[in-house]
């Protein structure tokens, strides 16, 4: 392979991208570095203003044309590079129509990111159903109904990407977190499910599993002086992890570069789940 030719295995120019949960933290970083690769990114999320912020600060880094400014709650395009879209990812028909004005305004979706999800903090003893059944619809059917509705037209074409989100969770368990845990479990059994329905139409479905990150959500655990010392001191990487660390790994998945990388679930986390 010449040195020429290793860039172009990770060019994303002219695909589209929909990154569900992208207007901050990981899924925004996910996002931004897709966009600087050369696709075209469409932008979800649940905060109508927090949303319309981040389009406005991507369509800036990457020149789109600003436009006028519209409902994203109704899918607005807002250029040929920075779209973005909110629409419920827990409601089948929400999907479905969601999926469907992206494919009909911006194009087909090539590569999609799971990337949405919530955390709930409580005591298995003291956990109320509806909280287990809202994070487990929120972060793991939620990617089983996006993911079905994005791959109808993968299939049909014969190509696509899909990167589901999992955490270290998927591995590990920590007391109070319970629903997360099992939905991040979940996630890398419904990574090799779909691999086996549908890697024979070209499609890779793999998912990334970040440590523990810092981001505005994390904060308040970056600022507990005990528990980043525990962070810190069980991570053999002895640091946090940073959006920008997951980006790298994101791109390859959704790149040609990983063409015959399917069902794989790879940890971003600092070495944690591998030591004791």
């Amino acid at each position: 392979m010449t040195d020429a030719a290793i860039p172009s295995a990770f060019d994303l120019t002219g695909r589209i991208a929909l990154i569900t949960g992208s207007s901050r933290g990981i899924g925004r970083a996910i996002a931004h570095g897709l966009a600087s690769a050369g696709a075209t990114v469409v932008l979800h999320g649940r905060d109508p203003e927090r949303l319309e912020q981040t389009r406005a600060e991507f369509a800036a880094d990457f020149d789109a044309p600003r436009g006028q400014a519209g409902s994203v709650h109704e899918g607005q395009q807002y250029g040929p590079r920075v779209h973005a879209v909110a629409f419920d990812i827990t409601d089948a028909a929400a999907v479905a129509s969601g999926i469907a004005h992206v494919e009909a305004t911006v194009g087909p979706i090539q590569v999609l990111v799971n990337n949405a999800g919530i955390q709930h903090r409580v005591p298995l003893l003291d956990l109320a159903v509806e909280d287990w059944n809202r994070v487990l619809d929120t972060n793991l059917t939620s990617a089983f109904l996006v993911g079905r509705e994005v791959a109808r037209g993968m299939v049909a074409r014969g190509r696509g990407k899909i990167i589901n989100v999992a955490s270290v969770q998927t591995d590990l368990a920590r007391e109070t977190i319970a629903p997360y845990t099992v939905s991040k479990g979940g996630i890398r059994n419904l990574t090799r499910a779909m691999t086996a329905e549908w890697a024979r139409h070209d499609i890779q479905v793999n998912a990334i599993a970040p440590g523990y990150i810092h981001t505005e959500m994390t904060q308040k655990l970056v600022d507990d002086e005990q528990f980043n010392s525990w962070i810190i001191g069980r991570t053999p990487a002895k640091r946090w992890g940073t959006t920008d660390d997951i980006v790298g790994p994101a791109l390859w998945l959704a790149s040609d570069a990983s063409n015959f990388v399917n069902g794989q679930t790879i940890f971003i986390d600092g070495g944690m789940t591998v030591t004791v």
